[in-house]
């Protein structure tokens, strides 16, 4: 799963296989903005709740 752009903002997830949580790495122009963390189900989590979590990041912060 690779990094999403939006508006100069970078979204990149990690995850935990084992853990079965993650964290999106939120970045503008190479600074660090802050951690968005979620938790999955399954082997890994579906694209559609990373970009559901970049989607809502995007409405709160007015991106």
């Amino acid at each position: 799963m690779g990094a999403i752009e939006r508006s100069g903002y970078r979204f990149e997830p990690e995850y935990s296989v084992v853990s079965k949580n993650g964290a999106i790495h939120v970045t503008k122009n190479g600074k660090f903005i802050e951690d968005v963390h979620f938790e999955f189900s399954g082997e890994f989590p579906e694209h559609n709740q990373i970009e559901e979590l970049v989607n809502h990041y995007c409405f709160k912060h007015e991106i």
